[in-house]
């Protein structure tokens, strides 16, 4: 057994140990909690020692297009694995769906009015300078924000309030931003918007919704709270914060921001069709990966992108 493969082993059955946290007294918890996330570090650390010391020596040419069997340096590969990001995405999805919301799917390619204009972000707005995006040739978008589906769903979905009922849909997709890449950030990961829209819906809903999704996801009771925000499409518009609990490597007393929300804004609901003085809506946006990175205990967003097998094959 390799280096690489006893460590990856250690890592397993230390991951093992942390469903012990709660069968340990209140007080034990913290200091059992602070030993296993050090434990954790040193490994990760001799992973990645491990994968590059490996990366870094010699390795054997073979001939990749030699049929099975001729080149004898060619072993059988495996069935691949499914990517952890859309494993969690799909999980991210059934919980939504479970509360009632339709899911669909958002593009990779649009333009200036769905990641702008239909967005309240009128030409010239200052706000958009806070979107460095990427542009192709022909002028259009790799989206920045998964809010550029908004429109379409409000009015795909828009029959559903006339019909007295209500649009409610989640939009996972992969968003692109012109952004310098290091342990927190990355030019290429990915987000989920929501949109709730009837006659009566209330900020009141929209933070229970969160607060449902975020204890479902993580399996635990969570501490929430909000601070003000700015988007031109919503108005008020909050950041959702959870409390990071000692299961996932807080020490009770740190707030963690995970998406931006709020009700959305009158205009963005007109440029649909729909009637701002009949219906209310909320929305809101987050990442995916940081979800993942959170819940594993994660320390790098780059890995996600890397095509590092040793990495993904913890999965």
């Amino acid at each position: 057994m390799s280096d690489i493969d006893k460590i990856k082993q250690e890592l397993k059955k230390l991951n093992l140990e942390y469903a012990k946290i709660k069968d340990l007294a209140p007080e034990e918890r913290k200091d059992f909690g602070i030993k296993l996330n050090k434990k954790r570090e040193e490994l990760n650390r001799k992973l990645q020692e491990a994968i590059d010391s490996a990366e870094a020596g010699e390795v054997s040419p073979i001939d990749i297009t030699a049929p099975t069997g001729i080149n004898q340096d060619v072993k059988s590969i495996p069935r691949g694995t499914r990517h952890p990001l859309m494993t969690e995405l799909d999980k991210v999805a059934e919980i939504y769906n479970k509360m009632g919301f339709n899911v669909i799917e958002a593009q990779q390619l649009d333009d200036e009015y769905h990641m702008f204009e239909s967005l309240n972000f009128p030409e010239g707005h200052p706000a958009r300078d806070g979107y460095d995006t990427f542009r192709t040739e022909e002028g259009f978008i790799p989206p920045a924000h998964t809010s550029t589906m908004q429109h379409r769903a409000l009015k795909r979905f828009k029959s559903d309030l006339e019909n007295g009922g209500q649009i409610a849909v989640v939009i996972p997709g992969r968003v692109f931003r012109n952004e310098d890449v290091d342990a927190t950030h990355e030019h290429t990961f990915y987000q989920c918007e929501g949109i709730f829209v009837s006659k009566d819906a209330t900020l009141g809903q929209a933070l229970g919704v969160m607060k449902k999704f975020f204890e479902t996801y993580y399996g635990q009771e969570l501490n929430i709270k909000t601070q003000p925000g700015y988007f031109p499409f919503t108005e008020p518009s909050l950041e959702f914060l959870i409390e990071k609990p000692k299961s996932l490597g807080g020490k009770g007393d740190g707030w963690l921001e995970m998406l931006g929300m709020g009700m959305i804004h009158p205009n963005v609901l007109k440029m649909a069709g729909i009637d701002p003085t009949i219906y209310k809506g909320f929305a809101w946006g987050g990442g995916i990966d940081r979800l993942v990175m959170l819940k594993y205990g994660l320390t790098d967003v780059r890995y996600f992108e890397s095509g590092k097998l040793e990495f993904l094959e913890e999965f």
